[in-house]
């Protein structure tokens, strides 16, 4: 069994929290800002993917800014923004700074550049490996035109009949399944 085959689908974290002892959710709040020390290496990371991509011919990759939400879709501001009733009397909970670095800008930043790395290290993947396994499907927020399998006819002719027709990384594909579709519904 997987690990997350037992799961409801949901994490649960608020049933839990008020049992934990404050200790240790100080070492866990401490944690959550630990990362912060690495976001410069993913940034370099994903940048480097990034022009790995286009140097290799890549177009139409999208960029971090594109995974990044509207500053002006954020409901609060530094004039309007919700506080909590400090635990005790020097609580960050009760500063609205606080919040807006937090919900504004490192929680946000911090999901779209992860979200942008793996997007774009699925699309490596799809681009040098299109070979199916059972996660694969999960690729397809990063569908590419060709893998460079099959971008030599000779080389195409080896890959398994699944792994040649993917629509995750064979455009060809795409226009097959359309067609058979857009045939069914005349029908």
């Amino acid at each position: 069994m997987k690990a997350c085959d037992s799961c409801s689908g949901r994490a649960e974290i608020g049933k839990n929290h008020q049992q934990v002892p404050v200790l240790q959710r100080a070492i866990g709040l401490v944690f959550v800002y630990l990362p912060i020390l690495t976001l410069p290496f993913v940034f370099i990371s994903a940048y480097l993917t990034y022009y790995h991509l286009r140097l290799i011919g890549g177009k139409n990759i999208k960029t971090l800014a594109d995974f990044l939400p509207d500053r002006s879709s954020h409901r609060y501001n530094l004039k309007n923004q919700i506080t909590m009733d400090g635990s005790f009397k020097i609580s960050l909970a009760q500063s609205r700074l606080y919040w807006i670095l937090n919900c504004t800008w490192y929680c946000p930043v911090s999901v779209a550049l992860f979200e942008w790395h793996a997007y774009m290290v699925k699309i490596v993947e799809n681009w040098w490996c299109p070979f199916t396994h059972e996660k694969k499907e999960g690729y397809s927020n990063a569908k590419i035109d060709k893998s460079f399998w099959h971008i030599y006819p000779e080389d195409l002719a080896k890959l398994d009949q699944e792994d040649r027709d993917n629509p995750i990384w064979n455009d060809s594909a795409d226009i097959e399944i359309a067609t058979i579709q857009n045939t069914q519904k005349e029908r």
